[in-house]
């Protein structure tokens, strides 16, 4: 099967969060699974930085031919990749889009409507709405054009949970929809450190409003350092203004002995971060996956997530917590999982991830999906 993804940004990136993880490991599962597949996207790094890699031409990444077009303008903005778009659309017998508020949208919509093709899109949490949204009149635009677009019998749109796929109906009603996990990368060793004596917690990913930091640095004001010794590393980037934000509030609340900041997080850098944390919390408003918590329970780190993420596994297969993110609830959560086994815990957790979430069974989701969609077609 010769499949097309489409997507702004693509690895090596590492601007981008979990979604460029999540993208790069179903294309290496997808070609391991014998399909043919090519990328195309942009060299975008940030909006203010490239990657370095040939443009405007295919090269190899693993098993994949990706076409990093250069962009011309903020995250993704590119005449390489409208030029060759066409092109890659006719060649592909599936067509899988990534985001919805980027410049390839449109166009890559078109394009299928333009040679009928069928089209496999992934918003990664974009159609999803919180209190804290910003410029919703903008996006609800944004949405219209892509309806008008789009060639809803041959489209399917590839949610990661129930309540993702619930939200991106309100805005794209009547598509078709189906629900596959994202995977996870499983290490062959994992590494533990011993604590002492502290409670060693940890964050990881992008610092943003959504992710619900603010009510997790009140939570671990509430609790008493001598009698519930913690320690909460914060691993991960955005915006200077609010990460600057973020370290004054830890200023006013008194925690910069409690609370470091570490910034980007990668490679052996990553395998250090779990290795040091007893519990990884993400206390997201909304999540439409959360990869960092995949990510810690393969390596065998518990976790307290919110109920705005799709986890409530977490507690069904005993390896952390789902509770709300207000900072009660999330001090309440935190006092609750230092008398449990965490050593355990983070076991089953592995296991869970083993079982349901390595990339070679989220592929083989994926394939079927595709599979149908050129069934679809031909009938």
């Amino acid at each position: 099967m010769k499949v097309l993804h489409v997507s702004p940004s693509f690895y090596p990136t590492k601007a981008y969060g979990g979604t460029i993880r999540s993208g790069y490991g179903l294309c290496r599962g997808l070609a391991e699974l014998g399909c043919s597949v090519r990328v195309l996207t942009t060299d975008t790094d940030g909006p203010d930085h490239t990657l370095e890699v040939p443009n405007d031409e295919d090269v190899q990444v693993d098993a994949l031919s990706v076409r990093y077009c250069h962009k011309q303008f903020r995250h993704s903005i590119s005449l390489g990749l409208l030029r060759a778009l066409p092109e890659y659309v006719e060649w592909a017998d599936v067509v899988h889009l990534t985001a919805v508020y980027s410049f390839p949208t449109f166009p890559t919509l078109s394009c299928c409507r333009l040679f009928s093709k069928p089209m496999v899109w992934s918003p990664r949490g974009s159609l999803q709405r919180w209190d804290g949204s910003t410029r919703v009149i903008a996006k609800s635009l944004w949405e219209s054009g892509c309806r008008n677009l789009a060639l809803k019998e041959k489209l399917v749109l590839h949610t990661t949970s129930q309540a993702e796929a619930a939200q991106s109906l309100n805005r794209l009603p009547g598509v078709r929809t189906v629900i596959v996990r994202n995977g996870v990368d499983l290490p062959l060793d994992i590494r533990k450190t011993d604590s002492k004596g502290e409670l060693r917690m940890a964050y990881l990913g992008r610092l943003d409003p959504i992710k619900g930091i603010e009510a997790l640095l009140e939570a671990c004001n509430l609790l008493d350092p001598e009698s519930e010794p913690w320690h909460l590393e914060i691993g991960g980037t955005g915006p200077l203004p609010y990460v600057n934000s973020l370290k004054s509030k830890v200023a006013e609340l008194g925690l910069r002995a409690h609370v470091d900041f570490l910034g980007e997080v990668s490679g052996e850098a990553k395998e250090d971060f779990f290795a040091n944390s007893d519990v990884v919390l993400t206390p997201s408003h909304v999540e439409n996956f959360a990869m960092a918590i995949a990510e810690a329970l393969a390596h065998e780190v518990p976790v307290i997530a919110s109920r705005g993420t799709p986890w409530e596994g977490l507690q069904t297969e005993g390896c952390g917590l789902w509770v709300d993110n207000d900072p009660q609830s999330l001090a309440a959560a935190i006092r609750e999982i230092r008398t449990m086994p965490l050593r355990e815990m983070g076991r089953r957790g592995r296991l869970w991830m083993e079982r349901e979430f390595s990339w070679h069974f989220v592929s083989n989701q994926m394939l079927a999906v595709y599979r149908e969609c050129l069934a679809r077609d031909a009938i």
